[in-house]
């Protein structure tokens, strides 16, 4: 839920005494020089914060003549959020200027610059002084999520990259503008049991920020990816509600290509020996879980022809291994997937030739013979006090395929780490999603070109990237708040 701060009467604004009344009306009258204003205020011993109100109302005022507003694009990646924020403030009627951007990928400074035909991009923002980066009345940023995110080690501000927070912090705090966007992953809502979050909050309220937080799925903005993500707003003088916005929804086969080539391979050769191209549609192809939209490398053969029994094993094994009792029988926390010894899977596959089936799917590449885990400072390591088991080898990215997506469904969130992995079928076979496909699920235009980057280049920053409508809906709300 959205964080508030101290309540607010009337318009929004804090009731002022009437001396300060005063010159709050002449700032409507008679744009003053804020100079002028706050020699004024500071000899009346108005608090900083009625400073720092009236000079705002001054910096709106002038801006309300010219309708120009300036803004900053930190970690900028392919420029998503300065996309949606430059589209609602024009709709708005603002002219939109972007006067400083920063980002250290060089292939998405390529893409950066060749949209936005921009000449310049600053590099690593820890470098730079806020002093060196021009006056600006929004900050636009979608910082570093890997250290708050369930696909990283979910270190936050223990991870370097975590403290890339304090980066806005300080350039918020030096420049002062109006008002900031911030975007992140799910993860951070409950990272640290939600403390992450709070340390943010709060350091961006003692800066005089109104700030407002909250979980936003995208399948919600007309896109056909179900992308939850924390957008976090502030603003000098009144809270930006995150909350019922229009809904409008799509699915996946509404921004799909058709008649693309598709991939012949080991993998597709062995999948359609054993299914159809329709029988494969929304089925995940991995090693980890049972189930009928499971299927498992075993079914297909693609690490050599398992017998009747083999597949037995490996099916009863893959539920087994979950079960919370072994973990107490090992002497381990609980995991999704244990090493189970010999005697353990005798208790339930009892055969006299069990230790010959174990070691033949060893041989195969279907199992592995492995330690148990255990955590040491939030990591699994291999606790090689205990004795080594049988589990299944479940490496998410180990096959051509791992997930067959549905046209009449939604996308699953696009990580750029096993992008490349997700397949479509198109005709009578697969194919990867294509860089254009991707890019409509996030919302960029079509006149958005990737085709001079390497696929995998492309899906990279595809994969962290924003959702354009979403940024766009929030920005719609800034711009109102701005105006008036």
């Amino acid at each position: 839920m959205p964080t508030h701060g101290g309540k607010r009467e009337g318009s929004g604004r804090t009731p002022l005494p009437e001396d300060q009344k005063k010159i709050a009306k002449t700032i409507y009258i008679t744009p003053t020089l804020n100079s002028d204003i706050e020699q004024y205020a500071y000899g009346k011993n108005f608090s900083e914060k009625c400073v720092d109100l009236l000079s705002s109302q001054i910096k709106r005022r002038k801006h309300s003549s010219y309708q120009n507003v300036k803004f900053i694009d930190l970690f900028a990646g392919l420029g998503g959020i300065r996309l949606g924020f430059e589209t609602a403030f024009r709709k708005k009627g603002f002219n939109p200027i972007c006067v400083f951007s920063s980002e250290i990928k060089d292939y998405a400074i390529k893409a950066y610059k060749n949209y936005y035909n921009e000449k310049t991009i600053a590099g690593d923002i820890r470098k730079i002084p806020a002093k060196d980066i021009a006056d600006f009345d929004f900050l636009l940023a979608g910082f570093p999520c890997q250290p708050f995110s369930a696909a990283g080690l979910g270190l936050g501000f223990e991870d370097t990259r975590g403290t890339l927070f304090f980066e806005i912090e300080r350039i918020l705090k030096e420049k002062k503008p109006y008002g900031f966007l911030l975007e992140n992953v799910e993860g951070l809502i409950n990272h640290a049991e939600g403390h992450t979050l709070s340390i943010i909050m709060s350091h961006l309220k003692k800066l005089g920020y109104f700030v407002s937080y909250r979980l936003i799925d995208s399948q919600y903005f007309g896109l056909a990816q179900s992308r939850k993500r924390v957008y976090i707003v502030g603003s000098k003088d009144t809270h930006i509600s995150l909350d019922n916005f229009q809904e409008s929804t799509a699915v996946l086969g509404d921004i799909l290509e058709t008649g693309l080539p598709t991939v012949y391979s080991k993998f597709t050769e062995k999948l359609f020996a054993n299914f159809t191209p329709d029988q494969v549609v929304g089925k995940s192809i991995k090693d980890k879980r049972g189930g009928s939209d499971n299927i498992h490398s075993w079914e297909i053969g693609l690490k050599g022809d398992t017998t009747k029994e083999q597949a037995q094993l490996l099916n009863r094994l893959l539920l087994e291994r979950r079960k919370r009792k072994w973990a107490a029988e090992i002497g381990i926390d609980w995991m999704d997937g244990m090493p189970l010894t010999e005697q353990q899977i005798a208790t339930f596959f009892p055969r006299d030739n069990l230790k010959e089936l174990l070691d033949k799917l060893v041989s195969m590449g279907y199992l592995t013979l492995e330690y148990p885990r255990k955590k040491v400072d939030g990591r699994r390591v291999p606790d090689e006090t205990k004795q080594k088991g049988y589990n299944i080898v479940t490496g998410k990215l180990s096959f051509e395929f791992t997930k067959i997506l549905n046209p009449h469904a939604l996308a699953p969130t696009l990580v750029a780490m096993d992008v490349s992995h997700i397949g479509v079928v198109d005709g009578n076979g697969i194919r990867r999603l294509s860089i254009r496909e991707g890019q409509r699920l996030f919302g960029f235009p079509e006149d958005y070109d990737l085709s001079f980057l390497k696929e995998r280049e492309a899906f990279d920053l595809l994969g962290n990237t924003v959702c354009v409508p979403v940024i766009e809906a929030i920005s719609e709300r800034l711009a109102d708040v701005y105006k008036n």
